[in-house]
Parts: structure tokens; sequence; C-alpha cells
């Protein structure tokens, strides 16, 4: 069984990164063309990602829009429903923890879904960095960090620790200083070590626009990928928050939160390049297991439980047929071996 996608991805990119498996592992010498590459030591899924971004960014008919996602089974799912990152969100990791997104996970354990999502997907995989844990030696080894778990892409932010949603009441952000220090050692790491995309995020709005302005402005001056200025009220400030930077900008919408709840396809005309979707997976899961949950206990006393989804499709979703199929290449490969080693592939008697 394989999944049917019934509605394609709105937005196509021509950026694909380049996978030519060797034939049976043999050694080869390959040529490799990166586009958009920043880091010291080159790396396939940030140039990827950058290249796309950059497209988007000058193409108002493209965007990069994507449901975040929070461990490996939700990733793959995200790419297999054709969208083109993975973005392991703080609020949506923290939720797979049954914790609030209030500072409570910290940078191993994201290293950990990192690696999660890495394994179970093949596009590139950005993740939040929060505040990178610490000063800015701890946002340097987060980055760095990131980058060796293989991360595609890193979000760094101005809040105070312990940081939290910037949809939620009650945040606070750092003195200006701080935070161009957290994001030059950001972009020193990524300079001098594995080349990582850099999204930069202020939720100084809290102060009043031209204090997030000036913080926009100087994380682009520092040298940073992408911006994000965290709830943008409505189309206005989007608009204008787009024309001051002149370059790559994210939004977030979360349904019903602080931010006109736009189409992608607005996002991208008012010059947006990318847009993420943090709650909408963590929504789905809460209602759908809540409902789920309702569901058998009425069925406990009337018959068998409820059939979300037939047996095969939950192999198929977790990946057993995949297994099975390496299973069986490794048995026939051991079979052939002990074959040939018991003489009876080359005359022997029985």
């Amino acid at each position: 069984m394989t999944l049917t996608q019934t509605t394609p991805y709105p937005f196509p990119f021509t950026t694909n990164p380049t996978n030519q498996p060797t034939t049976k592992g043999a050694p080869r010498d390959e040529t490799l063309t990166l586009k958009n590459v920043r880091g010291k030591i080159p790396s396939i899924q940030a140039s990827t990602l950058r290249t796309m971004m950059l497209e988007a960014h000058s193409d108002p008919t493209k965007i990069i829009a994507h449901a975040c996602s929070y461990d490996g089974l939700s990733s793959r799912l995200v790419q297999e429903a054709g969208f083109p990152i993975v973005f392991l969100a703080g609020y949506a990791v923290a939720s797979s923890y049954g914790l609030p997104d209030t500072g409570y996970i910290a940078m191993a354990e994201m290293c950990d879904k990192i690696q999660e999502a890495v394994r179970a997907t093949d596009i590139p995989v950005m993740a939040d960095g929060d505040t990178g844990y610490g000063s800015p030696m701890n946002v340097k080894r987060t980055v760095e960090s990131f980058a060796a778990a293989g991360a595609a892409g890193i979000m760094i932010e101005d809040q105070t620790w312990p940081k939290r949603c910037g949809h939620t009441k009650g945040k606070s952000v750092v003195s200006r200083g701080e935070a161009y220090a957290r994001v030059q050692a950001a972009v020193d790491a990524r300079n001098n070590g594995q080349d990582i995309f850099i999204l930069a995020r202020t939720d100084s709005l809290i102060h009043g626009w031209e204090e997030a302005m000036a913080r926009a402005k100087e994380f682009k001056r520092i040298g940073v990928d992408a911006v994000f200025v965290e709830a943008l009220p409505d189309r206005e400030a989007m608009q204008k928050c787009v024309q001051e930077l002149q370059l790559p900008v994210f939004a977030n919408i979360i349904e019903g939160g602080l931010t006109e709840n736009l189409s992608a396809k607005d996002l991208a005309e008012l010059g947006f390049s990318a847009v993420a979707y943090p709650w909408t997976l963590v929504a789905a899961k809460l209602k759908s297991i809540r409902d789920t949950l309702e569901a058998l206990k009425r069925s406990m006393t009337t018959g068998a439980p409820p059939m979300i989804l037939g047996y095969a499709e939950v192999c198929e979703g977790v990946g057993f047929n995949k297994y099975w199929v390496s299973l069986l290449v490794v048995l026939r490969w051991v079979s052939l071996k002990m074959f040939a080693n018991s003489g009876l592939g080359s005359g022997g008697e029985v």
C-alpha cells in the first residue's frame, strides 16, 4: 500500500537535493555543485533550504508553507503529504512530552527529535533553537549541535528564558545588546563550521514597531538568512514588515492567534518567503485522540472497537512494509551466502 496524495502542494519549487546512490556501495568520485552555501563546511540540506527560501523571496507565487511536526512519524507524514520542509517547532515538540512551550525542553531533547526527523525524512529539517539555552556561547554550541544532528536550519529568538509561545501572555525580551550577541554567535557558528540556515526571530513587537524593526534590521546586518517578526497583527503590518526588511521573511499562522489568519497564497503575494503552522498538528492530535478514546469507551459495551484505519494502513504508516522489504533482502543475502559456503553452489552433492 502506498500513500495517494489527494491534494498536491500548491507552490512547487525547482530546487531538489542531489541523491544518487552508489551501485552496491562502490566508491566513486563525484563533483557536486551546491548553491547558496554560507558555512565553512557545506551542507546539501542547508543549501537546498536556503535556495528554496531565496526562490520564494524572488517569486510572489511561491512560499514555503509547512505544518510543524514534533517527532519522526509526524515529520514523515509531513513529507508524504508533499510539503517541502519539516519544521520541528518548540510548541509542537514540547507537546510531544506532554508539556507547554514554556522552556521545559532544552537542547539535548531537540537534538534527539532532529535525529528522529532526519532519519525518517529526506527533505530539509528546520528546528526551533528557542533562545539558544543560555549565553552566546550556549547559542554557538546549540547551532553546532543542531547542524551535527542533521538540521538544515535553526531558529534563534530574543525572548528571555524561560521563553514561551509568542502568542501567549507574559512573554518578555532581552536587551538589544544581548539579542545581537545571540545572533552574532549563531552566525559565527555557521560561518566557521557546518553550514546551517539561520532564522532570527524577534518578539519585541510588544515594545512597538520601531523596536521590532531596529532589531530585525540589525539581525539582517549581522548576516542571518531570514527574519521572523512574531505576532504581526494584520495584513497591513505584514506588508510593511516585508517592505522594510528586504530579505526573506518568515510568518506563522496560529488558528485563532494574534496574527490575522491569511492564506499562504496571500502571504506569498505580500512577499513572505515561508509560513509555518505550529499548532495545526498539535490540535489534530489532541482532538483525534480525545475523540477516539471517547468512541472506544462507547464501544466497550456494544461491540467491536471503532475501525479507524485498516491493519495494512497502520503497518504502512509506521513503516512496517519497508522493514519487511529490508528484512527479506537481508535474509536472501544470508541464504545465498550459506548456500555458497556449503559447496552446493559449485557442484557439491546433497
